[in-house]
């Protein structure tokens, strides 16, 4: 594949991937969503090396694996271009390298994401990381915009799909846009909001890029108090039987986007939920 044909790397990811935390996927449990259909897996948090992702890859065949994200703010730029090309020699062509500025809250280094993830991003340049061998955390426009000239695209994290349609039209066609959304298996509307409610609560209802982000969708202040409005969680968090959730999620499909990055809430056996979703009819 040539690393300028953007639109082969966008179909490696398939329609549907999974996104957990850096250390919640065994070997075994990777080696099923592979085995489901799954296209990509995208693991999340803050990671300071890429030894999760060695370890995800070696499991694996063919599964596109996705860091979502690496923090600008707790790692070396050109450490992290060299953990690639080792990966990239390894596992060839199947690791994209995830990156984002985190939020201004929890770094006490924070300043201009916008600047700061350029600056990442030329030093990752000089270390020999194809631009589309790497994605960014972006929800506003110009973020969004960077995505699409120095990326392969964008990772949007706690959004729905009115947001996929405005990065959309931000990004326009031939950009991966991979939208993650968190999914809890269950027909009881109170008991889903009640897995679903924390998570986004703590710490995203909290954090300024994501609380300026739902307002430019046209949420308030009511709907982020109290842990979010009932109209707000589920937005965020599709629920109900697998036929359900699945038609919920390709919402982001219909609205722009390449494929979206489920996100599996309160359950006991997260691979019987994927192997459920991605089961029902299209």
């Amino acid at each position: 594949m040539a690393d300028n044909d953007k639109t082969a790397h966008i179909d490696r990811f398939g329609r549907h991937g999974v996104w957990g935390g850096f250390n919640q996927f065994s070997a075994d449990t990777a080696r099923e969503i592979e085995r489901l259909g799954y296209g990509a897996l995208w693991l999340g948090g803050s990671p300071t090396d890429l030894r999760t992702v060695r370890e995800v890859l070696a499991a694996t065949d063919k599964l596109t694996v996705a860091t979502g994200i690496v923090n600008i703010w707790n790692t070396d730029p050109a450490a992290i271009a060299a953990e690639f090309l080792e990966l990239d020699r390894d596992f060839p062509g199947r690791f994209y390298l995830g990156i984002g500025a985190g939020h201004p809250e929890a770094t006490a280094e924070y300043t201009s994401p916008f600047g700061a993830v350029g600056r990442y991003l030329d030093v990752l340049d000089d270390g020999g990381v194809p631009v589309n061998r790497r994605v960014l955390a972006a929800l506003g426009p110009r973020m969004l915009t960077l995505s699409a000239e120095r990326a392969l695209g964008a990772h949007p994290y706690l959004t729905g799909p009115a947001h996929t349609a405005q990065a959309r039209a931000t990004v326009g066609d031939g950009v991966l846009l991979a939208p993650e959304h968190k999914v809890v298996l269950g027909t009881d509307p109170v008991a889903a909001r009640a897995v679903g409610r924390p998570p986004v609560d703590q710490p995203y209802l909290h954090l300024r890029n994501y609380t300026s982000n739902l307002k430019r969708l046209g949420y308030t202040d009511a709907d982020l108090a109290d842990g979010g409005s009932d109209s707000l969680i589920d937005a965020l968090v599709a629920h109900g039987d697998a036929a359900a959730v699945r038609a919920q999620v390709d919402q982001h499909v219909a609205a722009g986007a390449d494929h979206v990055a489920i996100q599996v809430l309160g359950s006991s056996d997260v691979t019987a939920d994927l192997a459920a979703i991605i089961g029902a009819a299209d």
